[in-house]
Parts: structure tokens; sequence; C-alpha cells
């Protein structure tokens, strides 16, 4: 029964994501390298960023962990900038180090050069999970939204193994806010499914619109190993350790 509602899910946030792709691209407001497949990046990107960093949520958050995708770009430098240090996840999980640390003390001036994925693996310290400190504030990649807090990624799901491993190390709790910067097409009215792995939005913010959403949606408590594949395990190098560790201990 589970197995037949996760792929009921992900058929219905699949057909949710080609639809807002397909919107994206035919209102000419996505930006290169297009929109399908990809947190897309959208026309207003900068602007939604300077509406988040007005928000309460910003301007009290020190540490912040932002995904590493184009849209989001304008989010890391303002928060270099503004003297915050950014944990960026290295794309797909591919190393143990799962996080890139942007600390603004030792950039002095390339703060915008760092911000860039290219950037941030020059720049940036390769971070293990359990070294980082609590984060106040999680920008996430979405490439739809609901307005009660239902999130659909690109469907990979690294976002939501970040999230779940954090909070299992007591570095996300109830103090974390969760936020996503979009352009309104992004914000949808179909429902978004949202399973026991999948993390629900606290703040969506838009170039002209702050939405605050209600926790509605329960959030992981931690890594849902039922929801993984051996695949997925395998493709992730830490996942797959603790997997190890995790079967050598029952």
């Amino acid at each position: 029964m589970e197995t037949t509602r996760a792929g009921h899910a992900a058929a219905s946030k699949q057909a949710t994501r080609e639809r807002v792709w397909s919107l994206l691209t035919e209102r000419r407001v996505a930006r290169f390298p297009g929109a399908v497949g990809r947190i897309p990046n959208f026309v207003g990107a900068e602007a939604a960023a300077r509406r988040l960093a007005q928000s309460s949520a910003w301007q009290a958050a020190r540490v912040i962990k932002c995904n590493p995708d184009a849209p989001q770009l304008p989010v890391r430098a303002l928060a270099l900038e503004q003297g915050k240090r950014v944990f960026m996840a290295v794309p797909r999980l591919r190393e143990e180090r799962w996080f890139l640390e942007l600390d603004p003390r030792r950039l002095a001036g390339r703060e915008r050069a760092a911000a860039s994925i290219r950037g941030a693996g020059k720049l940036g310290k390769a971070t293990l999970p359990k070294d980082m400190p609590r984060i106040e504030l999680i920008v996430a990649g979405s490439v739809a939204v609901r307005r009660d807090g239902a999130r659909a990624g690109k469907g990979g799901g690294f976002s939501d193994l970040e999230f779940a491993l954090l909070t299992e190390l007591g570095l996300v709790g109830r103090w974390t806010t969760v936020a996503t910067t979009v352009h309104p097409l992004q914000i949808v009215s179909e429902p978004i499914p949202m399973l026991a792995h999948d993390i629900p939005l606290d703040l969506i913010v838009t170039p002209d619109e702050t939405i605050r959403c209600p926790r509605r949606h329960r959030r992981p408590k931690g890594i849902v190993w039922s929801a993984l594949t051996d695949e997925k395990i395998a493709e992730v190098p830490l996942l797959a350790r603790l997997a190890r560790e995790r079967r050598r201990d029952r």
C-alpha cells in the first residue's frame, strides 16, 4: 500500500513539474539554461532574493544552508555580502563531505564568485555534516510550491536527504526556517502530495510577495530509510556508509 501511495505521489508531482516547466518556458520567464529538468532559473530571481532578505527569519540568521542551483545564486551572494556563513551542498552529494562552507571572513571581496557552483568548489571548505553548526535558515530550490507549504523539487530527493541527516544530528530543528524563492508561476493550486521524507516550507518568496505558510505538513524527523532504494543509497557515498553501519548495529 505504501509503495502504491509513493508511486501515485511521484506521478502526481512529475505531472506538476512538467506543467510548471512548460508554463515558464511558454511565458518566457525561464532563464538560461532552460527550465526543464531543473530547479528553474527565473526572471526576477534577484528581486526575490532581496525580498527574502527583508524577512525576520533572514535577518535573525547567522548560518544559512542554501541549494546550489542557479536561481538561488543571488540568495547565496547576498548572504555572503551581509556576513552570513553559507553551507552549500555538493551537487548530487557525490562526496562524504556533503557541504562546502563559505565563510565571508575568508573571502575578502570574492563573495559573488564564491556564490557560484564553480567558485564554491574553489573557495569553499569541504565539510562533514557532523562538523557543521546549527542551521537557522534553509533556502531550498523548488519547481512547484503551494501556499500551504507543500513543495516539489526536481525529483532527485537530495534536499530531503540533507534535511533529514541534519535533523538527526540535531543541527536542524523547530528553530530552523525553511524558505524558497520562486517565480509566481511556480505557485500552483493543485495538490502536491507530501510523504514522510518531503520537506515542507515555512516561507515562499517571489519578487513581489512573501507568503508565510502554516506548518500544516510534518517535517521529517530523520532519514526515512524505507523510502530509499538500493540504487539511491549506493549513489551517495555517505549514505552507503551509514547504511552499512546501520546493518552492522542490528
